[in-house]
């Protein structure tokens, strides 16, 4: 499995970000083409520069300072002209929700109200798109993180002097180790924050990984008492084959959201949209919400590699404002697929088992139907005649 690892020993944002994914290869005309497509007044210039004595490649946006401020709409609108892939849009789309859902819960604003201020600035755009197109090229099935170093201190934004991490930066990481430093400022960024945990499901100090290349993204600022660099690890991790017992467990994700303002025929074309990205299902359950409205808890189960793009959809389609995201350890059956032979023709089904012994044989609904349908038998007795061969 190829990985990518994020050593943030000196924080996050958009800029190192970027130059990081340019330093590990990604062509810089592809970035280029990306920004250049949203139509807007800025332009990426790329040098190699040194901190604290190491070379590094730094990521510049130039662009116009605006005052207005931007809405979730506005930006989406932007990405929607832009010349990318389905698979970037929703990732730059789910970076900028992200932000947008951390900036409402912060401030106590609803979604739609929240405006942006730095990450809605023109280099900020550009930040996250070159970021969604340089992640998606590089190419690999997994990304982990270091815990992360965010500064200490104060930093002036635009509601005043705020204590590092500022809220909405603070909120996007929730439930990220935070690493101890003793600079002072401010080494992470919202964007940068947004993107770390967009893309990364696992921090740890470092994975099992062999080292194919070591890339560096450049802060702005050059530090006396440390390098201020973002390192990314490219690698693979060794493709062991599971023991008896991880046969019968694994892990899966389970993301949840109620909905009580969308209409039945949303909510089924949406649970056709997600089975059909891949989620292992999905079901609803009827709940009943705040101000006595009757609603819906929509629940998906995927693994972590479906976690964006199934997001993005449940974003996209029903509205929501968040998504609960658990993970859960599945005791499941070994199982495969077989064909059994009955007096009106052959049946699918699937056999499941345990190392102890215990089976099952579950036959397939469509083949039975069929069968019961077209040659005139009570569908139970086509179970029973396939639980008696299988």
């Amino acid at each position: 499995m190829r990985v990518a690892h994020f050593d943030c020993f000196s924080g996050i944002s958009g800029d190192m970000v970027l130059g990081a994914l340019i330093d590990a290869g990604v062509p810089i005309d592809a970035i280029r083409n990306a920004i250049g497509s949203l139509d807007l007044p800025i332009q990426l210039e790329v040098e190699k520069v040194k901190r604290c004595g190491f070379p590094a490649t730094k990521a510049t946006i130039i662009a116009s300072d605006q005052d207005d401020y931007r809405f979730l709409p506005d930006v989406e609108a932007i990405l929607a002209r832009g010349a990318l892939s389905e698979r970037q849009q929703d990732l730059a789309r789910t970076i900028f929700r992200k932000i947008a859902v951390a900036e409402s819960t912060a401030h106590g604003l609803p979604l739609e109200r929240v405006h942006f201020h730095e990450v809605g600035a023109l280099d900020s755009i550009a930040d996250i798109v070159g970021a969604a197109v340089g992640l998606d090229l590089l190419g690999v099935e997994k990304f982990t993180s270091s815990p992360v170093a965010v500064g200490s201190g104060t930093v002036k934004c635009a509601h005043g002097i705020m204590p590092v991490p500022t809220p909405g930066t603070a909120e996007l990481l929730k439930g990220v180790p935070l690493a101890p430093t003793v600079m002072k400022g401010e080494l992470t960024t919202p964007t940068g924050a947004a993107i770390l945990t967009t893309v990364v499901r696992e921090f740890l100090p470092c994975p099992p990984l062999t080292i194919e290349r070591i890339a560096h993204g450049a802060g702005t600022k050059d530090f006396l008492e440390q390098p201020n660099l973002l390192r990314l690890f490219l690698g693979t991790t060794p493709d062991i084959a599971p023991s008896p017992p991880d046969r019968e467990r694994d892990s899966v994700i389970v993301l949840e959201t109620n909905l009580d303002d969308v209409s039945p025929e949303v909510v089924g074309f949406t649970t056709e949209r997600l089975l059909a990205a891949g989620a292992w299902d999905v079901f609803t359950l009827p709940i009943h919400m705040k101000k006595n409205r009757p609603g819906v808890l929509l629940s998906v189960l995927c693994d972590e590699n479906r976690v964006n793009d199934l997001e993005a959809i449940i974003f996209r389609e029903t509205g929501t404002f968040g998504i609960r995201r658990t993970s859960a350890v599945r005791s499941k059956l070994q199982r495969e697929v077989i064909t059994v032979q009955t007096p009106w023709g052959p049946v699918k089904a699937k056999r499941g088992w345990r190392e102890d012994g215990f089976a099952i044989l579950a036959p397939e609904y469509e083949d039975c139907a069929r069968i019961a349908r077209n040659c005139g038998v009570p569908l139970r007795e086509v179970y029973a005649a396939v639980e008696r061969q299988g």
